[in-house]
């Protein structure tokens, strides 16, 4: 089975849109806040979201979340 994840953070608008950007096209994905966890808060810190496919990222800040569904359905079909 695919592995999904969005690292994230309340209060993070560029969070927000890339889960609402997920939602809008149906994606089936876990969230992760990784203010609950002292080693993700270390590893991404202020470089959030973070898109995850089958541990590989696609998507990172600063990217269009309107992008975001093809490129995660993009690396769930080659892998």
């Amino acid at each position: 089975m695919s592995d999904v994840v969005l690292y994230s953070k309340p209060g993070c608008c560029l969070c927000d849109d890339a889960k609402q950007s997920l939602q809008k096209a149906g994606s089936v994905f876990r969230e992760v806040d990784i203010t609950r966890d002292e080693g993700l808060m270390n590893e991404f810190g202020m470089v959030i979201p973070i898109v995850e496919v089958n541990g590989l990222a696609v998507f990172e800040a600063g990217m269009n979340p309107e992008d975001l569904p093809d490129l995660v359905n993009e690396a769930l079909a080659s892998g």
